[in-house]
């Protein structure tokens, strides 16, 4: 991976994910800058040897690398200040959900060079999950270099068009929101019964992290028959997975990600 200079246009905790995850790669900290108005956002950066800025603009001349770390709400407020900087030999990569790339261009009519991205909150921990678009135009070059970005703090997909965006969304970017839910359920359920706190949840997360593990190891085995390998006819897990039938666990899970979907296409409208 080259070590292109990186400015980070907000330094919230996806920006801070990226950057810690580049530096354990070994990615050198003079080479990266975060810009943020909060001085104690600055300062966790500035603790780990990276520049730091509250000036934008000045910033971005800067950079090779321009990412746009803000929410999608604050973007055009973030980038018709930086209508003044030029970004026709810069790569500009997106994490703002909903943000389209036709919206970006827009914002920053001389971006030639754009990649939207949707990460999720695990790249805290290295084991993010990313989708990737850019225009066919891009240079292959920028592209790898946007995949090496974000492989620094987990797994990551390119997709063939731009609308998969609110599908990934809501199969990774949300998704762990999901996940954390059932856990929490299962965590509360276990207390009701007499179960403590801490025990409850280090049966639940153990859990959930060795089922997570089983799946990506053996991904020649599909998930139906990763569950049926774990249901005996007749047994206690077959009891409980009755019960999810009649509740409909299939069906309430299709809605609630239809309902994502559906949000992140009406957030791309409102911003």
């Amino acid at each position: 991976m080259q070590h292109k200079f990186i400015t980070f246009i907000g330094g919230g905790n996806m920006a801070q994910a990226i950057i810690f995850g580049l530096l354990q790669q070994g990615y050198p900290a003079h080479k990266l800058m975060v810009c943020d108005p909060n001085p104690s956002r600055r300062d966790i950066f500035a603790a780990r040897g990276i520049m730091v800025s509250d000036n934008n603009i000045e910033a971005a001349i800067r950079a090779e690398v321009v990412l746009l770390a803000v929410k999608p709400q604050m973007m055009e407020a973030v980038c018709l200040p930086l209508q003044a900087v030029d970004f026709s030999h810069k790569l500009l990569i997106s994490i703002a959900a909903a943000i389209s790339l036709q919206r970006l261009h827009d914002l920053l009519p001389s971006a030639a060079n754009i990649v939207r991205v949707m990460p999720n909150t695990p790249a805290l921990v290295s084991a993010g999950m990313s989708g990737l678009f850019a225009a066919p135009s891009l240079a292959q070059d920028l592209k790898d270099f946007a995949e090496a970005l974000l492989a620094a703090v987990g797994k990551t997909c390119w997709l063939a068009q731009e609308s998969d965006m609110h599908k990934i969304t809501a199969a990774s970017g949300s998704s762990p929101a999901y996940f954390f839910a059932f856990m929490e359920a299962m965590q509360l359920m276990l207390m009701d019964s007499g179960i403590d706190e801490n025990m409850a949840r280090l049966l639940v997360q153990q859990s959930a992290l060795g089922a997570a593990k089983m799946a990506e190891q053996n991904p020649q085995i599909s998930l139906s028959l990763l569950r049926e390998n774990v249901t005996s006819k007749g047994g206690t897990t077959a009891a409980a997975l009755a019960v999810f039938n009649r509740c409909g666990l299939d069906d309430m899970v299709k809605q609630a990600m239809a309902a994502c979907i559906a949000r992140s296409q009406e957030m791309e409208k409102l911003f």
